[in-house]
């Protein structure tokens, strides 16, 4: 398997995965041995915090970044990605701490980061993406809630609420991250979007979810109403942006051809 030619950052946010942490860490360590991992924990009360640092001891590519609170996954990512940032790394990752993100697949998105692309986003639904141990009511409600998204912003893609995904560090570094919705898991939508409207290379790989074993999953029923909800907000201000843009285009365009007209009678 290729190693990444890049310094890269595995971003991985814990919150009561006490459990999950070894595993998930063992797997990226064994799978990627090159890269370094950041765990962003926010204060988990089930001990997670301490068991980040006992792995970081014993393991100089395991770094531990602690918070006060639970602030929730947009700003555990946002403090990743500063952290990365700032200590000079050149690729950062996001990777969910359930295992539902398998480490041996990362290759998958660096080897696209390596052959140029700005984002490479894990899909479940590209071809040759699946979804394991999901109740087929869910994988309707997902796979169509992401048809609806990429519609609604003219997107061109398959899982903008995918959260296994790949950075270029300029990408980090030209989006307002300040500026990204905290409103839940909406903050993957948000990101990607920016990065498109930003005219970065986007790009997507099939990768296989596999629901997590062990632990609670950390979305709610409102998620996705909530969701489809600010997707339709930010779709119809696209679209009248769009038609704005058009209508002073043609406008323009139309004052030119005027001009010359008078201009060739004239003479």
């Amino acid at each position: 398997m290729p190693m990444p030619s890049e310094k890269t950052l595995v971003i991985i946010p814990t919150y009561n995965e006490l459990e999950n942490l070894p595993l998930i860490t063992g797997r990226v360590r064994k799978a990627n041995p090159n890269v370094d991992i950041l765990i962003v924990d926010d204060n988990s009360p089930d001990g997670t915090g301490e068991a980040a640092d006992a792995l970081a001891a014993s393991d100089s590519h395991i770094k531990v970044l602690h918070r006060e609170g639970k602030g929730g996954l947009c700003g555990a990512y946002v403090a990743g990605f500063q952290w990365g940032l700032e200590r000079d790394y050149t690729v950062l990752c996001e990777m969910d701490a359930d295992g539902s993100h398998a480490p041996e697949q990362l290759h998958l998105l660096l080897a696209q980061v390596d052959n140029g692309a700005d984002l490479v986003i894990g899909s479940r639904y590209v071809p040759g993406g699946k979804v394991v141990n999901w109740p087929k009511n869910r994988w309707v409600l997902s796979k169509g809630g992401n048809i609806y998204i990429s519609l609604a912003l003219g997107a061109g893609l398959s899982d903008m609420t995918a959260g296994y995904r790949a950075f270029r560090r300029e990408v980090l570094e030209t989006v307002d991250l300040n500026e990204l919705s905290n409103a839940g898991y909406i903050f993957q939508v948000d990101m990607a979007w920016r990065v498109i409207q930003l005219g970065f290379d986007v790009r997507e790989v099939p990768i296989t979810f596999t629901e997590r074993e062990i632990g609670e999953s950390k979305l709610d029923g409102s998620f996705v109403k909530d969701s489809l909800l600010e997707v339709t907000k930010w779709g119809i201000h696209h679209r009248k942006e769009q038609i704005t843009n058009l209508y002073t285009e043609s406008s323009r365009l139309i004052r030119h051809e005027i001009s010359s007209f008078r201009k060739k009678h004239l003479i």
